[in-house]
């Protein structure tokens, strides 16, 4: 029985190729039971709960983990055995090669399920979930350029030459497409910072409009003239951007004036008057209402108040209300608004100058 488990077989004995068929069988057995059981049960966990989070780990062990589980239980049942220089040296290549396809696959899946997540979050969801899409592509490819060199320094090969060149390739690049580069990175910026989001109102300097799409270069608003404007993402990033879209609130200030005839009983009504009028208006807060000063040709008040809501038309038709408001108001009192008048005084002339 000794002379038969000692036989040589290949390079290697019955007893060597028994082990390793035996290293094989058992881990991948055993990687087939944890897929199997536990796996399913995982699964069945992740349907009963509202969060992604487990289903993606689930899906990414089912995909990426196990196989590489799988070709590690066979490398180390091939590896026990006596093998020829060069076919141990393909054996190690594939299974680095291996491993590296799916730990960058592992990494990769993990950047885009986090960064869409991310991305869709918000209001605009779906916009931002195509603009995470084109970052996606560029963090990829990093990743499998990271990779590539990962198995190429591995495999033995000096790889000073090609990051060097890498690097002197990147400068140039650089110095070529830095404005190019330098929206990219402004795209970024955007995408993260969120100064504002698709169907923002915003102003930039002396041009306004609505935000109609972010890119990877440019920004395209639409104005309120109806036509297209399209704006550098550089341009809006080093640039004071006012974004009325997330305005929770509208600060008025106006003032009026009446005649100089009121009189001082009537005029310290007025106030009164004007709170009254605003803060019987829904969605409005009112602040203050005061005399504010004596004008060439009338008495000014300066009246302060809040529209609770960013909404522009929403503004002017409250502001309209309480004008009306205001004037019908006024009729009812008989107060009297003032407006640019002059009054000429001329003195009598007295009756022994007229004779003399």
């Amino acid at each position: 029985m000794n002379t038969f488990w000692q036989s040589s077989f290949w390079g290697n004995t019955v007893l060597d190729w028994a082990i390793a068929l035996g290293i094989i069988v058992v881990c991948a057995t055993s990687a087939r039971i944890i897929q199997k059981y536990a796996l399913k049960r995982m699964q069945r966990f992740a349907d009963r709960t509202e969060s992604g989070l487990d289903d993606f780990l689930v899906r990414l062990v089912q995909k990426s983990v196990m196989p590489i589980a799988y070709a590690l239980a066979v490398y180390g049942g091939i590896r026990h055995l006596q093998l020829p220089g060069r076919f141990s040296r393909v054996l190690d290549v594939a299974i680095l090669v291996l491993v590296v396809f799916y730990a960058v696959t592992v990494i990769s899946g993990a950047f885009s399920y986090f960064f869409m997540q991310y991305a869709s979050r918000g209001e605009h969801a779906g916009q931002q979930e195509k603009q995470a899409k084109g970052i996606l592509l560029l963090i990829k490819i990093v990743l499998w350029i990271v990779g590539l060199i990962f198995l190429v320094d591995n495999l033995g090969y000096d790889i000073t030459t090609i990051v060097t060149g890498l690097g002197i390739g990147g400068i140039a690049i650089a110095l070529a497409a830095q404005t190019i580069l330098g929206d990219l990175f402004s795209y970024l910026v955007i995408f993260f910072d969120k100064p504002f989001e698709t169907g923002d109102f915003i102003v930039v300097g002396d041009k306004s409009g609505v935000v109609e799409n972010v890119g990877i270069k440019t920004t395209r608003l639409r104005t309120l003239s109806g036509e297209q404007l399209v704006v550098a993402n550089t341009d809006l990033t080093n640039s004071r951007v006012q974004n009325f879209k997330r305005m929770e609130k509208r600060r008025v200030v106006f003032s009026l004036g009446v005649i100089y005839e009121t009189g001082a009983k009537r005029m310290r009504k007025i106030p009164q008057m004007l709170e009254a009028i605003i803060s019987g208006r829904d969605g409005v807060q009112f602040d203050r209402a005061h005399f504010a000063g004596f004008g060439d040709f009338s008495l000014n008040f300066e009246v302060v108040f809040y529209i609770l809501s960013g909404d522009y038309t929403q503004y002017m038709d409250c502001q309209q209300d309480i004008y009306f408001d205001i004037l019908e108001k006024f009729e009812e009192e008989g107060l009297e608004f003032a407006y640019p008048t002059q009054k000429l005084f001329m003195a009598a002339t007295p009756a022994n100058e007229k004779t003399a």
